[in-house]
């Protein structure tokens, strides 16, 4: 193709501005897209009469011998194409000939590119469930391993409260589906097609773009010509769910830096997951979470470079659109790595320490709470108890004691309604036993949501 633009044009592009107006170098991505749009719209324009069904075949046909070329490493792009776009349109022309300058018949590439784009992102956001759900796998069976498992439960990064290692574990399963979920609703917006909205205002071309839509699987087409070839919500709405999903992961992985640390020692990182020092030889280091926790911060960046170059556009197309793909790209490649390296990790990159848990739950105070209930089921009001637990557990503390170390007599001292049973319902198992309010961390209450998921995860 010697020249891409209208006979307007008598000079060509100043060779810097030719570099940076180009998007082949990235768009190359949308290739198959491209193809299956074009096949589309091919077949639509043969079955409408717009051109013949001869000439609709030998379009088809080119197209898929590009498909053809571009598996075997034959088709690549250059910057002489500017796109991708430009790119299937010369070499189509080099195989058919004059034929092939009839397929852009009744579309745009602003069309064209919005198609491309939908089509490329449906296809990631299906991919993504999937590698959700073995997300979800691998902390369920973690889970499943560790019903019976204490952990110390935080509020403000201070013990509260001890808990089912398999209850703590479960609360990522939950936010995973809260993604998955999320995911799905975008995939709505995405699943809309703009072809045959042209440049903006539709076409005179006796076209069917329902027809294009249905081949290629999208739900509905857009009803609006500007607002088909101008719609980028659907960018924002998923790399805000990738920047959810983002913060999820990476709120895993602080746990998992400190429960690896030996102040924590919950967990040991197996040499799977695992780095060393180039200085010291004792080191082991949390590599996989701490680079998911960094990379949080390109894939929040994309969402708000999105934001930010849609806000003052003026409809309908305009340039800046083509900054949305590198955006797109990296940010599904970015959580896409993140995604399966936790899933490793948790597969197999860490082993809980149940014996160091055990004893980090027996050595505070997470039970006053429980003091408090036992005084609440004697008949006492709850915030008088709780003010008596208190003072009790400043005195414990001033004499360098924990509440199991009391004697009755000095629980009696207290509130004469203590007795016997008081030591059993000190205990971190009995403690934890006891929550069995929906959704709390009794292991009854775990039990049932852990085969819940195990369903829900095999349907």
């Amino acid at each position: 193709m010697s020249k891409v633009w209208s006979n307007r044009f008598e000079k060509g592009l100043n060779p810097v501005i030719q570099r940076f107006n180009a998007s082949i170098e990235f768009d190359i991505n949308l290739l198959q897209e491209d193809l299956d749009g074009s096949i589309a719209h091919a077949n639509m324009l043969g079955q409408c009469g717009v051109i013949t069904k001869k000439e609709a075949k030998q379009l088809v046909d080119g197209l898929e011998k590009i498909r053809s070329e571009a598996s075997n490493g034959i088709f690549k792009g250059n910057l002489l194409d500017e796109d991708v776009h430009f790119a299937v349109e010369r070499r189509l022309i080099e195989l058919l000939g004059s034929v092939a300058k009839k397929l852009h018949t009744g579309r745009s590439r602003n069309d064209q590119v919005g198609t491309d784009l939908r089509l490329w992102l449906r296809r990631q956001i299906d991919e993504f469930d999937s590698y959700l759900k073995r997300f979800q796998s691998a902390l369920l069976n973690q889970a499943e391993e560790h019903l019976h498992t204490l952990i110390p439960g935080y509020t403000h990064l201070q013990r509260a409260q001890p808990l089912s290692l398999a209850h703590h574990l479960l609360a990522y399963v939950e936010m995973s589906q809260r993604d998955r979920e999320r995911l799905k609703d975008v995939r709505k917006r995405v699943d809309i097609c703009p072809l045959g909205a042209a440049a903006l205002a539709g076409t005179s071309i006796p076209i069917d773009r329902r027809q294009t839509a249905k081949i290629l699987g999208f739900s509905k087409i857009y009803a609006n010509s500007l607002d088909a070839v101008s719609d980028r919500d659907f960018t924002v709405e998923f790399a805000a769910a990738m920047s959810l999903l983002m913060a999820h992961l990476s709120r895993l992985a602080e746990e998992v830096i400190f429960w690896a640390s030996e102040e924590f020692a919950f967990v040991r990182l197996t040499d799977r997951c695992a780095t060393g020092s180039s200085l010291m030889p004792q080191k082991k280091n949390p590599d996989v979470p701490e680079l998911v926790r960094g990379k949080c911060g390109r894939v929040f960046g994309h969402l708000q470079g999105l934001l930010t170059m849609i806000k003052g556009l003026p409809l309908s197309y305009n340039k800046d659109f083509q900054e949305d793909k590198e955006a797109l790209f990296d940010t599904v490649l970015t959580v896409r790595n993140s995604l399966e390296a936790m899933s490793i990790l948790m597969e197999e990159g860490l082993e809980f320490c149940p014996e160091r848990l055990a004893s980090a739950v027996k050595t505070d105070f997470s039970n006053a709470t429980d003091v408090a209930d036992y005084l609440v089921a004697k008949g006492l009001p709850f915030r008088e108890a709780y003010q008596k637990v208190g003072q009790l557990v400043k005195e414990s503390l001033e004499k360098g004691i924990l509440l199991r170390d009391l004697t009755l007599e000095q629980w009696r001292e207290i509130d004469s309604a203590f007795d016997e049973d008081i030591f059993a319902k000190l205990a971190p198992e009995q403690v934890v036993a006891s929550r069995l309010s929906e959704g709390g961390t009794g292991f009854d209450r775990v039990q049932e949501q852990l085969l819940e998921w195990r369903r829900r995860i095999e349907a």
